[in-house]
């Protein structure tokens, strides 16, 4: 059952639509995201529970999961240990659906578990050794899903159908083979096939194409509040395609009940306008991020005189330095934010004070004095420094072209860099080309979001810290060899940054939260150290709008993609429609 009341909310009672808008319609998928149904997830404390599961039991590298008694899935059909086995044996392990196998937090040194099914309410999976990646990746905002609707997919398996009649079923529907229909309606999380039974709070009733998605409470929903009301209380969600660059305008007339995705800390003003005739309020949630803006020198890249001064402490500090990071925070984020490193939020139990302002101040003559001993002393007639080959010091910073406000600060930050004799070019482009030219070492410097985790317990996975994260700018071609295992990218000749991989690897191999927090430190205070990324402002508010009427979620919580699923872990099921709210607003 949600103890609602100890998290400081009322007993609801059920009905009612919420309303809200969505750029595209793809977007329709974050409901799985902020919904947040799992196996097992995190608590408002970011505590991990069982929630689906009615018991999660550990034993070293063995974890039992004991099923509710009687759960459905949404069409009614039991959920059993068989939906586990369909998608461990049928799914993850068959080459034509995952070609690459199964995901990486199956993996105990490249070994998959042994997976038992001893009765239907009863699955057992057993490593070797511990696997402490385990739970957190089945808590994740996106889910696994490491089970499936057997019952529903088997008639288009060709284990249970015979090969012929499952191609016959895909070209009945213009499809190249089987498995491009059975991934088409394999459909959890997109939430794009109606037919395809959920565990979710609320179940998809429209097909694509569409300006306007429904969605229905599951009858089936495991949740009850503590009065043994089934949950979730909302009858119905509307999701209304709206173009992007009016979400503001809608929103602030009165047209979305529920409002979060597609709204920035800019909007607050116009937000504010609206609430008094349109009866809502904005909520601002402090957005649990390490650096809203980042910069990620690329030690790795090919350019043989950047790799040289990418990699001298003394030029990343150097570079740290001369940001005026109060001059940000007052443009960007009307002084609210906190300046400094990128790293974890005062939230997190993992943080201290030095890990945000160690060689993150304001010292333009100490950045002068680094930049000239780390052989940049010359300068040519314009004023910019000169690198060993001759070249003048300038530094092409590449960006996702559409995160604007990374563009607003690049251009502050250019001038600040100005002062200390370095020319800063800034290049936004495609993400996906970013992300190719970064794999490739192309890329000499890259401006992003910083830290996504960032409000940690030592039980979650310090990935975004070391090289074992695919897509970290500050190393890829070293993260490419970590995850390829040596077969591509470069082997990390840096020994502070194989000592993260070293610490990465402890992390893995330990279940003792103790062990683990001790790593996540020296992780954290090697990066504040190193200066691995220059961190610049943290602490933008991310607007939550709610009608006055619609109550239980708080007004005020860490909003982030990891681990809250942005406003996920606050129970969207517990949310409910309150007469007496519009009685008291009426009244004033």
């Amino acid at each position: 059952m949600a103890d609602l009341a100890a998290h400081g909310r009322r007993l609801g009672k059920a009905g009612g639509t919420v309303r809200t808008l969505i750029a595209k319609a793809r977007d329709v998928r974050y409901l799985s995201v902020y919904g947040y149904t799992r196996l097992v997830g995190y608590d408002a404390a970011l505590d991990l529970r069982p929630d689906v599961l009615e018991r999660v039991d550990v034993q070293g590298g063995r974890f039992t999961f004991t099923l509710r008694e009687g759960h459905r899935w949404s069409d009614g059909h039991p959920f059993t240990s068989e939906d586990f086995r369909y998608y461990w044996e049928d799914v993850a392990n068959e080459k034509e659906l995952s070609p690459e196998g199964p995901p990486a937090f199956f993996l105990v040194e490249g070994k998959p578990p042994q997976v038992e099914y001893p009765d239907p309410r009863t699955v057992r999976y057993t490593w070797d050794r511990p696997n402490p990646m385990f739970l957190p990746a089945l808590a994740a905002p996106r889910d696994p899903l490491i089970y499936r609707p057997a019952h529903y997919l088997k008639p288009f398996h060709p284990r249970y159908v015979g090969k012929e009649a499952a191609e016959a079923a895909a070209k009945a529907q213009k499809l190249r083979s089987w498995a491009a229909l059975h991934n088409r309606l394999d459909d959890n999380y997109e939430l794009m096939n109606p037919d395809c039974p959920t565990l979710q709070a609320w179940v998809p009733r429209t097909r694509s194409p569409a300006t306007r998605f429904a969605f229905e409470r599951n009858r089936s929903y495991h949740r009850l509040d503590t009065a043994g009301t089934q949950l979730p209380y909302i009858d119905r969600i509307v999701m209304d395609v709206a173009s992007s660059g009016l979400m503001v305008a809608k929103t602030n007339a009165g047209e979305a009940d529920l409002m979060f995705r597609g709204l920035t800390m800019p909007d607050i003003p116009s937000l504010k306008e609206g609430e008094k005739v349109h009866r809502y309020r904005t909520n601002l949630w402090p957005v649990a991020r390490g650096s809203e803006i980042a910069l990620y020198p690329n030690l790795t890249t090919l350019d043989p005189a950047f790799r040289v001064l990418n990699r001298d402490i003394r030029f990343r500090h150097a570079l740290s330095l001369a940001v005026d990071r109060r001059t940000l925070n007052n443009t960007l984020l009307f002084g609210l934010g906190t300046e400094g490193n990128d790293t974890v939020v005062a939230d997190s139990p993992l943080f201290s004070p030095e890990l945000r302002t160690l060689n993150a101040t304001y010292d333009p003559a100490q950045a002068i004095r680094l930049l000239d001993e780390a052989g940049l002393d010359r300068r040519d007639g314009t004023g910019i420094r000169v690198m060993a080959d001759g070249r003048p010091l300038e530094i092409v910073v590449e960006s996702d072209g559409e995160a604007g406000e990374i563009l607003d600060a690049l251009t502050l930050i250019a001038e600040f860099w100005r002062e200390v004799g370095i020319r800063l070019v800034a290049k936004p482009q495609e993400r996906s080309n970013l992300r190719r030219r970064s794999l490739g070492g192309l890329t000499v410097m890259v401006a992003a979001q910083g830290l996504d985790l960032a409000v940690p317990t030592a039980i979650m996975p310090p990935t975004e810290l070391s090289p074992a994260q695919p897509d970290h700018y500050s190393w890829p071609r070293w993260s490419l060899n970590v995850e390829s295992h040596g077969r591509s990218g470069e082997a990390c000749d840096l020994p502070e940054v194989q000592r993260l991989i070293d610490l990465d690897r402890q992390w893995r191999d330990t279940d003792d939260a103790g062990k683990q927090a001790a790593i996540w430190r020296e992780m954290l205070m090697n990066h504040a150290r190193n200066t691995w990324v220059i961190g610049t402002v943290a602490g933008a508010l991310q607007p939550v709008v709610t009608a006055d009427r619609l109550v239980n979620l708080p007004a005020k919580a860490l909003y982030s993609w990891e681990p809250t699923a942005m406003i996920g872990v606050q129970r969207l099921d517990e949310v409910f429609w309150d007469d007496a709210a519009d009685q008291r607003a009426q009244a004033e």
